[in-house]
């Protein structure tokens, strides 16, 4: 089944603003109106052209609007239904900070070992904190928009087209704000919810400028997100406890919000299953991450966006990322029909899909995210 998701919907190629939507079993639903017509809770907000309003609200009415459309949307709603002809989704926020994280440990684990296959390790801070870096807010794009091949450079006086275009499997948290530091058991009321998030990889141009810093470029050019937003209230069943770790992290870093999510990924290139990686494996959790970003403390704004990193699991078909795929572009991908790739072709599409637990049993379906690779401008 669907989850419970919001989103912004305009008219596909035209300009004007967007209305606030839910997602329903009878397709996509007016909220704006439906609140303003029934009295629903926050209705103002539900009317604005973005859900940057309601993210600025804080937890208390987040749980209020949630818990009044998980009723109402049981009930007939059909007046409210838009024709699906001619609605786009559009990016259904404003992005304020985007910041990239690096939470599972097997990817890092591989990612080392490919780059240094006779002395991997993971990097001496890895398990004492949640690694990241401040990507570009300005070109996360939602669902749907065409990525064009990045052009940088690739070695010492060579500036060229990426020859080894990347995916990146990753959950996306959508967060409000928060004036100071946040404690972890203050930490998920501020995340809104969970966004599928493709953080689109040049890995040859990254590899080039990540000496000692970076990456930049390699990253910079394009992060895709689901148009749909699933709130954190959606996904009460689907809460696990997290991996043991071994050092056990300070204590700003413990406490009862500590908890994993139980969310099935899937990657596809072309309509074709590549891997299906397990976000449960994430070593670092949406409030470790929330916590840490803010211990120094840096303020959160209603719409930063926050990246797991790449979600990878155990065996090869759980890889989230054609970089551990193709083993550092050793190994073919069969898609089927004889076509293998070890990195993204222009005109490859990729989608990012996922399920999690439901409340009563059964799984929902979230927002995906796709993509298409066009070629460099």
């Amino acid at each position: 089944m669907r989850s419970l998701a919001l989103g912004v919907v305009g008219g596909a190629g035209r300009p004007g603003p967007g209305r606030v939507v839910a997602r329903s079993p009878e397709g996509v639903v007016d909220i704006g109106s439906l609140a303003d017509v029934e009295g629903g809770p926050y209705a103002e907000l539900l009317a604005a052209p973005t859900l940057d309003a309601l993210l600025s609200a804080g937890r208390p009415a987040w749980r209020e609007v949630h818990g009044w459309l998980a009723s109402r949307l049981r009930d007939e709603h059909a007046p409210y239904v838009l024709p699906p002809a001619g609605l786009e989704l559009r990016l259904p926020f404003t992005v304020a900070d985007y910041v990239d994280f690096f939470a599972c440990e097997r990817h890092a684990l591989n990612a080392a070992t490919i780059a240094r296959p006779t002395g991997a390790s993971l990097p001496p801070n890895w398990k004492h904190l949640p690694v990241g870096y401040h990507g570009r807010a300005g070109t996360v794009r939602v669902s749907g928009t065409p990525v064009v091949r990045p052009r940088g450079q690739i070695a010492a006086g060579h500036l060229a087209p990426t020859q080894q275009l990347d995916v990146e499997v990753e959950l996306g948290l959508v967060l409000g704000g928060s004036d100071g530091p946040v404690a972890l058991d203050d930490a998920l009321d501020h995340v809104f919810g969970v966004v599928l998030l493709n953080d689109w990889s040049a890995r040859d141009i990254q590899s080039f400028e990540s000496r000692p810093l970076g990456p930049l470029l390699g990253k910079s050019f394009a992060t895709s997100i689901s148009g749909w937003i699933t709130p954190l209230d959606e996904l009460a069943a689907a809460w696990v406890d997290p991996p043991p770790r071994d050092p056990t992290p300070l204590p700003y870093l413990l406490g009862a919000d500590d908890r994993g999510l139980d969310i099935a990924l899937e990657l596809t290139i072309n309509g074709v299953t590549v891997s299906r990686p397990p976000a449960v494996d994430l070593h670092w959790t949406a409030a470790q991450l929330v916590t840490h970003l803010t211990t120094n403390g840096s303020p959160l704004r209603a719409g930063d966006l926050l990246g797991s990193g790449t979600v990878s699991g155990a065996r090869r078909d759980q890889r989230g990322c054609l970089l551990e795929l193709s083993w550092g572009g050793t190994e073919q991908i069969t898609l089927g029909g004889g076509a293998t790739r070890t990195y993204l072709e222009d005109g490859d599409e990729v989608v990012i899909s996922a399920t999690a637990p439901a409340v009563g049993g059964g799984r929902l379906e979230l927002g995906e995210v796709r993509g298409r690779v066009l070629p460099a401008g």
